[in-house]
């Protein structure tokens, strides 16, 4: 089994959305951002992902610059290429022009050296989707300190 190191989440993502599928994508990085996601300098909170012609570009994900290359930095906020399959990319455009489908980035991480992005596809949730999720939560939390305090007592 190969071994990743995950680099960046974005929880926000389930809170806000219905994940329906994964993808696992390759991204296109210049080498100063590479040390700077090596070093987890990674915002994925308001990020997406879009096909523009024909080919998948992530947007509005923050990667800090890295401080020692200051020279050589680019913009923390510059759409990075996304590398899949084209017949990927067209599934995937085909699901994003349905209704509500939006491509999320849902975490950022390592696997043989190499930085890949992993992509749900995800349709929004309602307000009261997310109020329901929270009161699970909570009382799943709730059963859970129950079960320790009786279990200590």
């Amino acid at each position: 089994m190969t071994e990743t190191k995950v680099l960046a989440t974005n929880r926000k993502a389930h809170h806000d959305y219905h994940i329906e599928e994964t993808y696992e994508a390759g991204i296109a990085l210049t080498g100063t951002e590479i040390k700077s996601v090596r070093a987890g300098s990674v915002n994925l909170r308001d990020s997406y992902a879009q096909v523009k012609n024909g080919e998948l570009w992530l947007l509005n994900t923050h990667i800090a610059p890295y401080e020692p290359a200051s020279r050589q930095n680019v913009d923390p906020y510059r759409d990075r290429k996304l590398l899949m399959h084209r017949h990927e990319i067209m599934r995937l455009q085909g699901r994003v022009q349905e209704k509500g489908y939006t491509l999320v980035p849902l975490r950022m991480y390592l696997k043989k050296n190499r930085v890949k992005v992993e992509i749900g596809l995800a349709r929004g949730k309602r307000q009261y989707d997310k109020r329901e999720a929270i009161s699970k939560r909570d009382a799943a939390r709730e059963i859970e300190r129950a079960l320790k305090r009786t279990k200590d007592g």
